[in-house]
């Protein structure tokens, strides 16, 4: 199984890993997705994922999930080195508010900080996957495919 990290770095030029996301990157400003860089991908790379979750949303599912999923991203050619902020590109699938495309950091008022993890995977192959998967879908589709992941986080809390 391919869900080790790997020395692929991925980085955003809108906050440091373990930095705050900028308010315009989450629910209560545009609610664009933030620009992505990535270096370093594994040998034999061919295709990419992206996820953003958040391990600390007071959620859990009767299945053992937690946390919520901000955005399910995939389709992604091997050659790509990163993605605009507010990107279209790519196939987007469904967040954990019955959306397609990115809903940014929003925790619950008084709810205190938040982490958010970009999670950027390494495919062995390219994907031609259907629009509207959720995490689960998507990951049990690539999950033989994964040769190599990393993550950024970012962290956010209303005010």
């Amino acid at each position: 199984m391919g869900f080790v990290p790997s020395d692929m770095s991925l980085t955003s030029p809108a906050f440091a890993n373990g930095d705050a996301i900028p308010v315009r990157h989450t629910g209560e400003g545009e609610d664009v997705s933030p620009p992505l860089d990535w270096h370093n991908p594994p040998a034999g790379t061919r295709g990419y994922a992206l996820v953003c979750h958040d391990p600390d949303a007071p959620l859990v599912s009767p299945n053992g999930t937690y946390g919520f999923v901000h955005w399910v991203l995939y389709n992604i050619p091997g050659d790509a080195l990163g993605m605009e902020e507010g990107s279209a590109a790519h196939t987007a699938g469904i967040n954990d508010m019955q959306n397609r495309g990115y809903n940014g950091p929003m925790p619950p008022e008084g709810h205190g900080l938040h982490q958010y993890y970009f999670w950027l995977l390494a495919l062995d192959q390219p994907t031609d996957l259907p629009p509207g998967l959720t995490l689960w879908q998507l990951l049990e589709r690539i999950e033989p495919h994964v040769i190599g992941m990393n993550r950024l986080v970012g962290t956010y809390q209303r005010g």
